[in-house]
């Protein structure tokens, strides 16, 4: 590389590092802004809304890929992503600000808070929509034929690097913060008492407000940037696109190829890299009961272990094409995702896993009665007795078969031949300790399920495997991940590359991944098995395999200037 090409790249990486931060910060610390901005409702609910401010990021994405792939492709690829890195950062730092519900309602304006809130994560969707195809292009297009894929792999490996840099961010700042400062008892709505500790308090804003920092840097460096080569070209051929969104979308020829990069491409690549990184977190956590400490610092090993995989499979493309490694990467996740996740709960937690096998649970029910509990944003209810039963054997990572029963008939669930209403008012606390007593793990008392000390308590064979099984996963991710931005780039023609590829990136992304796990919670529920959902990734990936296979063309010769 020369040292032009390496500014290039460093511009580019550094600002998409820091925007992923930005994005994961409040995915990592929902529960505790939930608390913060939602404490007018039960616990619960205020979870609820919490979630449902994160999912309107992802929501907002490809409306943010329009309007500033607009913008790149009639003004320039710099101004554009410079404009979204601010948008970006600003909205960040200003969360770390932002007062809380009972600090506003003292004014009786409570509603401002949550509001705000709100505002601040959808432009936070907005830049992000933006920045990324803007990084992708202004990289791809200053890098020389035969290496594209190995430059833009520096912009890939920018999502890991932002998730494991939020990760370390927060466990450090949470670990000196609760040691320095004593935990403060507060009284809920409700009229309890609850004690947080003082990062729950105002701890949590530290990570926010240090990414200023993070934001001056990126911008001092963008600033001392050119333009494109290809884009000053069609500038001075007077060449440029003059309605980017009409002519990209608007026209079958081009607007095809949108739709085949979303078919074809990324929404494989997003379920599987949704799948290797937020999916297993989330499978840790809340299907194998794994701490959260513990499982982010599972999770944080595995990625850093990975995170060359992106420039070497990157690489690797520039030699034997961008669908070899894309389609390759979709195919080996629908192929093991089965065998390495029930290794995952073997390894992870030995006896919720020898439960799952040999307790027999099953929910006798009218089947027709029965939602699929799909709830991407939090806010239905399902109150029908069979819901209420699926739903808690499903959040207890429990293993359960469906008995049709006639019209009518009330539901009940039945623990190694013993029954329990529904309708009975203890139900909830009966099958607990029915399980329990059963094999299931208690919650509070397991000493087979993973649990770490501290960063580097890793060296032990149980915390290996585990991690070793999540480093396998992100393997898959580097393969269908490393090579897409290369592959979207080349698949456009410049005059409308910024707004063309951008739009399929982040559907694929935004929607086809963000709701990958509300997905796999209502498939869980709907069948008793907690494998159930990684049908969703596998049916995807598989999909997409088809159709890269027969539509997409390898596109890793094509001149961009042309």
């Amino acid at each position: 590389m020369t040292a032009g090409e390496k500014k290039v790249i460093l511009a580019s990486s550094l600002g998409t590092v820091f925007e992923w931060y930005d994005f994961f910060l409040y995915g990592s610390l929902a529960t505790v802004i939930g608390a913060q901005f939602f404490s007018a409702y039960p616990e619960a609910t205020r979870n609820i809304f919490a979630l449902l401010a994160f999912a309107a990021g992802f929501i907002v994405r490809p409306f943010g890929a329009l309007v500033f792939g607009r913008l790149g492709d009639l003004v320039g690829r710099k101004h554009t992503f410079l404009v979204t890195i601010l948008i970006m950062g600003i909205s960040t730092f200003a969360v770390g600000l932002l007062p809380s519900y009972n600090t506003m309602n003292a004014y009786g304006i409570g509603w401002v808070a949550p509001v705000s809130l709100l505002v601040l994560r959808m432009l936070q969707g907005l830049a992000l929509g933006g920045e990324y195809g803007g990084a992708a292009v202004y990289v791809a297009e200053h890098a020389p034929v035969g290496r594209r894929g190995f430059y833009t792999s520096f912009i890939q490996a920018t999502a890991t690097l932002g998730l494991l840099l939020s990760l370390i961010i927060i466990l450090s700042t949470q670990g000196y913060v609760n040691s320095a400062f004593a935990a403060t008892t507060i009284t809920n709505a409700d009229g309890t008492t609850s004690t947080l500790t003082a990062f729950q308090v105002w701890g949590w804003r530290i990570p926010f407000l240090v990414s200023v920092a993070l934001l001056a840097v990126s911008v001092w460096i963008r600033l001392q940037m050119s333009e494109s080569p290809a884009f000053k070209k069609m500038k001075e051929e007077g060449t440029h696109s003059k309605a980017p969104l009409s002519e990209a979308f608007g026209q079958w020829k081009n607007a095809k190829w949108a739709l085949l990069a979303l078919l074809g491409l990324t929404a494989g690549q997003a379920v599987v890299w949704y799948t290797g990184q937020f999916y297993a977190l989330f499978f840790l956590q809340s299907i194998l009961k794994v701490d959260q400490f513990t499982a982010n610092v599972m999770v944080a090993w595995s990625l850093l272990a990975v995170t060359g995989g992106f420039l070497v499979f990157g690489a690797l493309s520039d030699k034997v094409g961008r669908k070899p490694i894309i389609l390759g990467g979709c195919l080996l996740a629908a192929l093991t995702y089965f065998p390495l996740f029930n290794m995952l709960t073997a390894s992870a937690n030995p006896a919720l896993h020898a439960a799952q096998t040999d307790v027999p649970v099953v929910v006798k029910t009218h089947t027709a009665d029965c939602s699929f509990q799909f709830n991407p944003v939090g806010t239905a209810k399902f109150t029908k007795e069979c819901d209420v039963a699926k739903a808690l054997l499903a959040r207890s990572a429990v293993n359960y078969t469906t008995e049709n029963q006639s019209a009518g008939t009330p539901t009940v669930v039945t623990v190694k031949g013993k029954d329990f209403p529904v309708a009975d008012p203890a139900f909830a606390k009966s099958v607990s300790a029915a399980l329990t007593v059963a094999g299931y793990p208690s919650a509070t008392a397991n000493p087979t399920v993973i649990k770490a000390a501290h960063p580097l308590d890793i060296f032990t064979s149980q915390k290996l495997a585990v991690i070793g099984i999540l480093f396998i996963l992100a393997v898959y991710v580097t393969m269908v991940y490393g090579p897409i931005a290369a592959a979207l780039v080349e698949l456009f023609p410049s005059r409308i590359r910024y707004t063309s590829m951008s739009l399929p990136y982040h559907i694929g992304n935004g929607w086809f991944g963000g709701l990958l796990p509300a997905t796999a919670f209502a498939m869980v529920a709907q069948t008793g098995d907690i494998y159930y959902g990684l049908w969703y990734p596998i049916v995807i990936a598989l999909f997409t395999f088809v159709v890269g296979l027969i539509f997409i063309p390898e596109t890793k010769d094509r001149d961009l200037l042309a």
